[in-house]
């Protein structure tokens, strides 16, 4: 039997966890490859991802020639390769070749080698890749997302979801030049947007701490709360921390709270990196109780994450429509306990990284009704770069298909309150 190639294998392992388990790829990302040397866990990570990118259109391409659903794993090794043929670069004849070595190694598939070989040849030879249209979303997701946007909206959106997404970085304002420097360009909010495919840490910058991974899309909401040199601001929710770093970087007194230890800690290092000072809280927003409440507020609430889809297309294949009903309760018990925690005349910034309304503009109503002394600050959104038909009555909408001609963005939420 032919050596198996460890980064397919791992591979085939984290689209499996996906697709048969419903596990999310961050959640078992390291179990799966710890045992590859880093060329080869970042490989098995570009395949997984690019698999589970293109699964739609995969299924399409392989339905004429499969007379029945094979088992699951089988179904897996034919949707990598494919994938690795079509859009990974792969020569063919290796890409089949490796799938055949895979299913022959398989408990379940060992005796359909014969199938995946004669599979794959007829997709190839059927050439019609090219012709099939953009991967779709799930049904359980696409069905309210066109309630939402309609069927252009979400096209432009399953578009984007299609391509590989840039590289995102927030600079310190102390450190410009940065988008020359690393040959990247300013998005329109002033964001460096890099091609895809660089490795962070050995960019110019990364050690001497001048910026931070952060998408555009996400580095909005701590401009919109605006903080001043000095406020004590609460960053509820704070990890991973890019906003964190942000609301350091403008002189605030930052404290970052979150319930994980282990994903402070990476927060913590960050701030360390770029030389910046917060207090960092290992807490339960629910029941922190401070000496005295915050000038401001920034919940970046645990949400559904549908608007990151581009970035982690597992999401859709792990997860279903009835899983974010607790994550949508959450959502509103954690707003009504920022409005505890801020002064009066304060402000709130809420957000979160979705597309589905419930968790934005149906969050914002909703706290509105609970909340006699909040109103809404429309005017803090109207940020440089920001199309004024994005903002509506409830707060600001940033979709995936904004921005086409730099690479889009993910899909984010933001409101801003006022505190009576």
């Amino acid at each position: 039997m032919a050596e198996i190639d460890g980064a397919r294998a791992a591979a085939l392992a984290l689209v499996g966890d996906v697709t048969e388990h419903g596990r999310l790829m961050s959640e078992v990302l390291e179990q799966r490859t710890r045992a590859l040397e880093a060329p080869d866990r970042a490989r098995a990570q570009r395949l997984a991802i690019g698999t589970l990118r293109w699964m739609d259109r995969a299924d399409r391409a392989l339905g004429p020639f499969l007379r029945m659903k094979p088992w699951p794993e089988v179904h897996n090794i034919l949707r990598l390769a494919i994938y690795e043929i079509h859009e990974g670069g792969t020569p063919p004849h290796a890409a089949v070749s490796a799938a055949v070595d895979l299913v022959r190694a398989s408990a379940r598939g060992a005796g359909q080698a014969g199938l995946v070989n004669g599979v794959l040849r007829n997709v190839q030879r059927a050439d019609a890749w090219a012709a099939l249209p953009v991967p779709r979303l799930p049904k359980w997701l696409r069905k309210p997302l066109l309630k939402a946007y309609g069927k252009a909206g979400v096209a432009g959106m399953e578009d984007a979801f299609a391509a590989n997404p840039p590289l995102d970085l927030s600079v310190k304002e102390d450190a410009p030049g940065w988008a020359e420097r690393l040959g990247g360009q300013v998005t329109p909010t002033g964001s460096v947007r890099l091609q895809p495919g660089a490795q962070v840490t050995a960019l110019p910058g990364y050690d001497d701490g001048a910026w931070w991974v952060q998408d555009a899309a996400a580095a909005l909401p701590a401009r919109a709360l605006n903080p001043q040199p000095g406020e004590r601001i609460l960053d509820l929710c704070a990890a991973p921390g890019g906003k964190t770093l942000q609301l350091a970087a403008a002189g605030a007194e930052v404290t970052a709270l979150d319930i994980s230890g282990t994903r402070m800690a990476r927060v913590a290092q960050n701030l360390s990196r770029c030389g910046l000072s917060a207090e960092v809280v290992v807490a339960d927003a629910l029941t922190y109780a401070p000496d005295r409440p915050f000038d401001a507020v920034l919940l970046d609430a645990p949400c559904s994450a549908t608007g990151t889809v581009r970035r982690h297309p597992d999401l859709p294949r792990a997860k279903a429509a009835q899983d974010f009903a607790p994550l949508i309760a959450l959502q509103a018990a954690l707003l009504d306990r920022a409005v505890t925690l801020t002064a009066p005349g304060g402000r709130i910034v809420y957000c979160t990284c979705s597309l589905l309304p419930e968790e934005g503009e149906a969050q914002v109503d909703a706290a509105l009704s609970r909340h006699p002394g909040l109103t809404l600050d429309p005017g803090a959104l109207a940020l440089d770069g920001i199309a004024p038909d994005w903002i509506g009555p409830q707060g600001l909408r940033l979709r995936p298909d904004y921005w086409p001609e730099i690479g889009g963005m993910d899909g984010f939420f933001v409101a801003v309150f006022r505190v009576a």
